[in-house]
C-alpha cells in the first residue's frame, strides 16, 4: 500500500507570541500519524508567512534548520490569509497526496487531525472541519456569523455551516480547486462547488492561546462582502428590484398629488419632502456602491496581476535553496 504524504498547511501573520506551541503541537500529532503508519515520514508542516512585521519568520526559518519535518514559505508582503494559503496549498500539491489547511492560533482542535486522516483513507476526498459550538464567541460574532451564513444560502450559494478553513483536500481536489484562477478567491465558497465526496468532523473550537485576533470586526464586514459578491448576482438584482419597487411608490404617489390638486389642497409638508429626498438619495449611493463592489471585482481580474509573490521558500520535499521572488498569478 502507497504511503500518504501529508503537508499540514499553516498560514501565519505577525504569530510570534503562539507560534512555538502551534509548532510544537502540531509536531506531536504529525510525528504519531507517522509512528501510527498512517502518513509517510516524508509528510511535513508548511509554514506560510504572510508578510509579519514581527519575529514570526526568524521562527519558521529556524525550525527548519533543526525540523526535517518543517518547511517554510516567506511572502514579500501581507496579501491577506486566504492568499497566503493558497500559496501554501499551491506549493504543496506538487508534493502531497492530501493537505491539511489549519490557523496558527491553536483555536481550532488539533486533536481531530487523525480523525481527518482516517476519513480520506476511507475514500473521502474532502473533509470539512466544522464547530459543533460558538460558545467562545462573543454575541455580536456569533449572531453575525449565524446572519451570514443564511444569508449566503438565500443568494443561492451552499456553505458548510460553521466552517472556516479548516480542512483536508485530497490531491485531486486540490489540483482542481486551483483550477479557479480569480484573484478573489473565497476559499469556503469555492471547495463545496468541486463536488467531491465530502464529509464533517465536528469539534469544540477552544480561546486564542496568545496574541490577538487578525480578524477585527472591518475585516469580518470585508470578508463578509467579498465572499458574498464573489459567488452571486443577486445582489445586483436586489438593486433592480429596489428601483422598481421605488417607481410603483412614485406612480401611486404622483396620483395621489394629482388627487390633492384637483381637491385643492396642494399643500406639501417639509417632513415628508426631506425625507423622500434622504431616502432615495441612500439608496442610490448605496446602490450605486455596491455595483462599484461588482466593477472593481472585474477590474482586479481583467488585469492579471499576481495574487501573491514568494519571497523565501524552503520547502525540502521540492527543493533544497530557497527561491527569490516567485510570482503566481
Amino acid at each position: 500500500m502507497k504511503e500518504v504524504v501529508l503537508t499540514i498547511a499553516v498560514p501565519c501573520y505577525n504569530e510570534e507570541e503562539v507560534f512555538e506551541q502551534s509548532y510544537y503541537q502540531l509536531k506531536n500529532v504529525l510525528t504519531s500519524l507517522i509512528s501510527e503508519g498512517l502518513v509517510s515520514s516524508k509528510s511535513q508542516l508548511l509554514f506560510i508567512d504572510d508578510g509579519s512585521k514581527d519575529s514570526t519568520w526568524d521562527k519558521i526559518e529556524s525550525a527548519t534548520h533543526f525540523d526535517k519535518l518543517v518547511s517554510g514559505i516567506k511572502l514579500s508582503r501581507n496579501f491577506g490569509h486566504q492568499r497566503a494559503l493558497l500559496a501554501g496549498l499551491e506549493e504543496a500539491v506538487q508534493f502531497s497526496d492530501c493537505v491539511i489547511s489549519i490557523d496558527a492560533d491553536l483555536q481550532d482542535d488539533t486533536s481531530v487531525i487523525r480523525e481527518f486522516v482516517l476519513k480520506y483513507l476511507s475514500g473521502y476526498e474532502i473533509v470539512y472541519g466544522v464547530r459543533s459550538k460558538r460558545e467562545t464567541d462573543t454575541f455580536f460574532k456569533r449572531s453575525t456569523a449565524q446572519g451570514f451564513y443564511r444569508l449566503m444560502g438565500k443568494m443561492g450559494l451552499s456553505l458548510v455551516y460553521n466552517h472556516a478553513d479548516y480542512r483536508l483536500l485530497s490531491k485531486r481536489a486540490l489540483t482542481e480547486m486551483l483550477q479557479f484562477k480569480e484573484s478573489n478567491l473565497f476559499l469556503r465558497g469555492v471547495v463545496p462547488l468541486l463536488g467531491f465526496k465530502s464529509t464533517s468532523v465536528y469539534y469544540e473550537r477552544k480561546a486564542r492561546e496568545a496574541g490577538e485576533s487578525k480578524y477585527p470586526i472591518a475585516k469580518m464586514l470585508a470578508f463578509a462582502l467579498d465572499g458574498i459578491t464573489s459567488f452571486s448576482v443577486k445582489p445586483i438584482r436586489f438593486i433592480t428590484l429596489i428601483g422598481f419597487l421605488s417607481s410603483i411608490i412614485s406612480i401611486i404617489a404622483g396620483g395621489y398629488v394629482l388627487v390633492q390638486k384637483f381637491l385643492g389642497d396642494t399643500e406639501s409638508g417639509w417632513a415628508s419632502v426631506m425625507i423622500s429626498l434622504w431616502l432615495i438619495g441612500g439608496l442610490l449611493l448605496m446602490s450605486i456602491g455596491l455595483i462599484g463592489e461588482y466593477i472593481g471585482k472585474i477590474y482586479e481580474e481583467v488585469k492579471h496581476r499576481p495574487r501573491y509573490i514568494i519571497e523565501d521558500n524552503l520547502c525540502r520535499n521540492k527543493q533544497a535553496n530557497p527561491v527569490k521572488s516567485k510570482v503566481h498569478i
